[in-house]
């Protein structure tokens, strides 16, 4: 601490020494320069300190919840079916469009799938996919010969001619979502939804 005589000493001070005149209250003291007032600093401090958790340990919006049921019902549901289902934070686009159920008479999930061909930078969104539904299934009007739309098709068939073998995954289509993402859990080590 430095005193001074007036206020352009004082101004002086904080420009030589860098100083924003403000006493840093957590500083190290040393056993030989600490005092009374030192004392009576960190005292004050801690009161502070106690008087700012209090008080928001009082504030009612700290205390709201941060989930609905219906989140915490769908994470209770896909923990039974050994899934782990993390969501995104409120106000997140993917969070509002998912429409991902749990259907509690047929004990099983209905997915929002968003299909996505990155070597053709097409998506699609698909919506109610059952879980027993097979990737053969889900994937049948986009890829198939004869019952997908031609004009889809060939957009595929043009770009994957120049994707590499080493970028490929090969899935097996008779699976169904479930059995795919447990069989190969070190692709899809977490799912994240809403």
């Amino acid at each position: 601490m430095k005193y001074s005589c007036s206020l352009v000493c004082v101004k002086k001070h904080k420009t030589a020494l860098s100083c924003n005149g403000i006493r840093e209250k957590a500083a190290f003291v040393s056993i030989n320069e600490f005092s009374e007032l030192n004392l009576l600093s960190d005292y004050r401090f801690l009161e502070d300190v106690g008087r700012m958790t209090d008080g928001a340990a009082r504030d009612v919006s700290l205390h709201r919840p941060t989930t609905n049921k219906f989140i915490n019902y769908l994470k209770n549901r896909a923990r039974k079916h050994n899934i782990h289902l993390k969501t995104l934070p409120i106000g997140f686009t993917k969070r509002r469009e998912n429409s991902t159920t749990f259907n509690k008479k047929e004990q099983r999930f209905y997915w929002h799938l968003k299909l996505i061909f990155p070597h053709s930078h097409a998506e699609y969104t698909v919506k109610r996919v059952p879980e027993d539904k097979t990737l053969g299934e889900i994937l049948k009007p986009y890829l198939d010969p004869e019952e997908s739309d031609p004009v889809i098709r060939q957009r595929y068939v043009l770009k994957t001619i120049s994707i590499k073998v080493n970028r490929c995954r090969h899935c097996e289509i008779t699976q169904n979502i479930c059995q795919y993402i447990k069989n190969h859990i070190h692709i899809f080590k977490n799912i994240s939804l809403f």
